[in-house]
């Protein structure tokens, strides 16, 4: 790894601004032991959904069609769920998310139909198009200007270390209350979340923000889609994470025939995916370190390289020990590069816009996994993993280079 890499997620640097922030700012403090429960819930909740799935109609295509049914909504709601967070109270969007999402998930866990699970999964997905906005637009409000930087990277880290521990958990709770029984929890955690930010003073609405009727609502919807692309850096950002979600997404129908491929299994599966997940919280919270503006467009570049360069070493690794560091590097890259482009986002976009903006990154980024699950599904089919890792590799590598062009556009 590069010294400038090593410098921009040492971890010293970034745990102190953490602790510094989480002793100074007790509602960012509890906003992230809330977070970071739920978080774990949701973790869980993924494999249980998939389980449920397939016990429900024992077919793979079931597991599909949930699993789009919980990830697209940002896709396809997330310019309205922005619209009403910068209309109304964003703590309030952020409570109703919640209360949505559990009673989605405590529905999916009561009712056994298919159809039921198909439909209460998108209705989940849906909260979550409407809380991840609203919390992001937020989290200014709950920290001081300087330790922002430091709460954006914590909440990215708890979300990305909760994906982590939530798998292992699940495996655990099957065994003991079931695949039902892991998503009730899940449902609990967002209740016990939806009444600790109803306690919690932060995000009210932006003065005048709540104004106009419907019509005047779905023009929001629209100045949403067009107003943060016309800020050339947040053009720039978005469409430059949304090619770096499709080629990196594009492995994860290769992940265990890349694993088999090294010779090993499931446990090796287990392993790569492992390691890669300590990468991406690495990488999330190297942000607590406060920087400039033209810092975070460095790093947030510098994560896209070593993201191409990780994907580059997945492709050639004769075995797992190199295998491992290509997923570590990889896993480094991606929470690197989401969470300088949430800092670049809070530094360019106008508070009163801010809610639309990270809609917007958001759809386009849950279009981009969907159709990379589909290229890199035909890519490992046809071609083989390795040859699917590689064109990933290729592809990010294109992306760098053309985002380097863009950003060095945007500091002139």
């Amino acid at each position: 790894m590069s010294t400038e890499a090593t410098e921009a997620v040492k971890a010293p640097g970034a745990l102190r601004s953490i602790g510094a922030m989480l002793r100074a700012e007790p509602r960012a403090r509890l906003f992230l032991l809330v977070s970071a429960q739920s978080a774990i819930g949701n973790g869980a909740a993924i494999p249980a959904l998939m389980v449920l799935a397939y016990d429900r109609r024992h077919s793979p295509w079931a597991i599909t069609a949930v699993l789009l049914a919980y990830l697209l909504p940002p896709g396809v709601l997330g310019p309205f769920a922005g619209a009403a967070v910068d209309r109304f109270s964003r703590r309030r969007c952020a409570v109703a998310a919640d209360w949505v999402r559990a009673l989605a998930f405590g529905g999916i866990a009561l009712l056994p139909g298919f159809g039921a699970t198909v439909a209460l999964a998108f209705v989940a997905g849906a909260g979550t198009a409407l809380f991840s906005p609203a919390v992001l637009a937020a989290l200014p409000s709950l920290a001081d200007e300087e330790r922002v930087p430091a709460l954006i990277s914590a909440y990215g880290g708890l979300g990305d270390a909760g994906r982590m521990a939530g798998p292992a958990l699940a495996a655990l709770g099957f065994a003991l209350i079931g695949a039902e029984g892991v998503l009730a929890v899940n449902a609990a955690t967002f209740v016990i979340s939806a009444l600790a930010l109803m306690l919690l003073p932060f995000g009210a609405a932006l003065p005048g923000a709540h104004a106009g009727g419907g019509r005047e609502f779905f023009r929001e919807v629209a100045e949403g889609l067009r107003g943060p692309m016309r800020i050339p850096l947040i053009r720039a950002i978005v469409l430059g994470s949304t090619m770096v979600i499709l080629f990196a997404a594009m492995i994860s129908p290769a992940e265990l025939p890349l694993a088999r491929a090294y010779g090993g299994g499931a446990s090796a599966l287990g392993l790569l995916l492992a390691v890669f997940g300590v990468g991406v919280v690495a990488g999330s919270l190297s942000g607590a370190r406060s920087g400039a503006l033209r810092d975070h467009k460095r790093r947030y570049l510098l994560g896209a390289l070593a993201g191409a360069v990780g994907l580059g070493a997945i492709a050639a690794a004769p075995g797992v020990p190199l295998a491992l560091a290509g997923f570590l590097l990889f896993g480094l890259g991606n929470g690197l590069v989401v969470v300088h482009e949430r800092l670049i986002f809070q530094a360019v976009v106008p508070g009163e816009v801010t809610g639309r903006a990270f809609a917007v990154l958001a759809a386009f980024g849950a279009w981009a996994f969907a159709a990379a699950y589909v290229i890199g599904g035909a890519l490992a089919t046809g071609l083989g993993p390795r040859e699917c890792a590689a064109i990933a590799a290729g592809g990010t590598v294109v992306v760098c280079v053309v985002l380097a062009i863009a950003l060095r556009a945007r500091r002139r």
